[in-house]
């Protein structure tokens, strides 16, 4: 009964945390960049009730008896497969087509990567714009510089290219090259990078270093749309079909429990 027990319980927390991500990936589903989320579950260990053996007319038996002993959330894996594209008609809106993730500094030199393109410009100490997150975290270049404009360029003069170099209109229409190209970068596997908030993502052992895009050969290279933002990749009608699941699933553990619970009852009472 005691198994039963357990094994009720542990279901009944895994399906607690399934339903933790499954919240999340709906809170999210307006998020510029998310990645949706997927829940993946491992048994626990086995106890052997019965070896394999022979039977009392010396019969091999085969296949011995085990008892699973519940469940445990294995891990909640990130999928980075492609989300929409929505115009924003902002020129300083991006959205990559493809693997790659932009880099960002926060205020205190760190260095994250995202797939948020929402970002804006500010006033440097010089007067002079510059390109940053809707966080006001520094976009870097590809040589890890803040992307800065030359004084009196406004906003609707910004201009970037297929690939990520960035320019500005002058007055008579010239596109002026500011010999700074957005940097982009991938790793080895995306999955295994950390989630600090922000849409932003910390390299770990698991994800890789990163490599940048045009340096590193063999990279199938993103591209760059300006005026356009890459939406959650959430599906919602997934998330409602995986909850209902997940709340039956809750319930059949908890039914486990309750019935365990009533046998036990009912032994106990057998000496009465």
């Amino acid at each position: 009964m005691m198994r039963a027990l357990w094994s009720g319980a542990s279901g009944m927390i895994a399906q607690q945390k399934h339903l933790d991500s499954i919240a999340n990936n709906l809170a999210n589903v307006n998020t510029v960049g998310f990645k949706n989320e997927r829940t993946e579950f491992k048994s626990l260990l086995y106890q052997t009730i019965q070896t394999r053996s022979t039977s009392a007319n010396g019969a091999t038996k085969p296949i011995g008896a085990q008892v699973g002993l519940g469940t445990r959330t294995a891990s909640i894996t990130t999928e980075f497969r492609q989300g929409a594209f929505e115009d924003t008609g902002n020129e300083l809106d991006f959205a990559i087509s493809g693997d790659g993730f932009f880099q960002v500094e926060d205020g205190s030199g760190d260095i994250y990567y995202t797939r948020d393109g929402s970002f804006n410009l500010v006033p440097d100490e010089n007067g002079r714009l510059t390109l940053v997150t809707s966080d006001g975290w520094y976009v870097l270049d590809s040589n890890g510089n803040h992307i800065t404009y030359p004084q009196n360029v406004t906003s609707p003069q910004v201009y970037v290219d297929a690939n990520g170099n960035f320019a500005y209109a002058t007055e008579d229409g010239t596109i002026e090259y500011l010999n700074q190209q957005l940097a982009l970068y991938q790793f080895a596997n995306p999955a295994g990078l950390e989630k600090i908030g922000s849409n932003c993502y910390n390299i770990t052992e698991v994800s890789g270093d990163p490599m940048q895009e045009g340096v590193v050969n063999g990279l199938i290279t993103s591209t760059v749309r300006q005026g356009y933002l890459e939406m959650s990749s959430v599906s919602v009608a997934d998330e409602m079909v995986d909850m209902i699941v997940t709340q039956r699933a809750y319930e059949m553990n908890s039914k486990a429990i309750t019935t365990a619970d009533t046998m036990m009852e009912q032994a106990n009472q057998l000496k009465r």
